[in-house]
């Protein structure tokens, strides 16, 4: 029996390596390096105690990127959340346009971010762009603009694409939770004269808290982690007007080779992400749903 269980925690080693090489070490050495002024090359560096992480809360531009960021997370998690969520209840059917709609919606997730971010600053393109030219043959030219140019809407037209490509990862969410709410419940609700919206805001939103907080809580990780898209389509620019958390580490640490300070930067930015979700948790207090 002894020999067993040494077999069973012999299948914990490979996962435990792997965390422990991909995320404590990495965010260990984060954390010593925080508190130094190492450059990323020099193989010497000073232990310079929290001017780091003075500097870095002080920082114009780190204060621009975190309003940056929060405003974003603002507006892709409620979009997101809304649309993913309609979509979900409109193709909630097992029948066959509704899984063939859901696989439509759902590809975007698939592509990169990368691949996302260049197909659409093609799109936005204020010269040849597909959406000035939309507007310009229905005669809307006074809409027109520079959508990721501008200081204005730069940073919601990133938000909308960050929308179009993961609103249908977060409906298969959604479908999965309204899978699980038990059918007796609708028809007992309908026996009652219960109204779609009596029965949405009784039945179908308190079932779905346990798939709403995934959708919530990865939507603003994602919101958070946006760096791939943002640095393709407009590397933080104009005048720093979509710089988020992400991209201000990455100009820190490669671009002023100040290591040490984008360390700082990584640390506060865990513990900001971290403690976000942690309030979502509890908000919407998952764990206490019971069925």
């Amino acid at each position: 029996m002894k020999g067993n269980r040494k077999i069973l925690w012999l299948f914990l080693l490979p996962g435990t390596l792997l965390y422990l090489t991909l995320f404590v070490f990495p965010t260990s050495s984060g954390l010593f390096y925080s508190f130094t002024n190492w450059d990323g090359i020099s193989p010497s560096y000073k232990f310079i105690g929290l001017d780091n992480y003075n500097k870095t809360i002080h920082s114009i531009v780190f204060q621009k990127a975190f309003l940056n960021n929060i405003q974003f997370m603002l507006v892709v998690v409620i979009c997101q959340t809304m649309i993913s969520l309609f979509l979900a209840l409109l193709l909630v059917k097992n029948t066959k346009i509704h899984v063939f709609l859901r696989a439509l919606y759902f590809f975007p997730t698939i592509l990169s971010s990368v691949s996302v971010g260049l197909i659409w600053s093609f799109m936005y393109d204020p010269t040849i762009g597909l959406l000035n030219s939309i507007l310009q043959a229905a005669g809307l030219e006074m809409l027109t603009q520079n959508w990721i140019g501008g200081t204005t809407i730069a940073l919601y037209s990133i938000a909308a694409v960050q929308v179009w490509a993961h609103a249908g990862q977060m409906m298969i969410v959604f479908v999965a939770g309204l899978h699980s709410i038990p059918a007796e419940l609708y028809e007992a609700a309908k026996m009652d004269g219960g109204s779609r919206w009596q029965v949405f805001r009784s039945i179908t939103w308190p079932l779905l808290a346990p798939s709403a907080t995934i959708v919530l809580a990865y939507t603003t990780i994602q919101s958070f982690k946006a760096f791939d898209l943002i640095f393709t389509m407009t590397n933080g620019g104009p005048n720093n007007a979509t710089e988020i958390l992400t991209t201000y580490i990455y100009h820190v640490a490669f671009a002023n080779y100040s290591f040490g300070l984008a360390s700082a930067g990584s640390m506060i930015f865990l513990i900001l992400l971290s403690l976000l979700t942690a309030l979502q948790f509890k908000a919407l207090r998952a764990d206490r749903v019971t069925y």
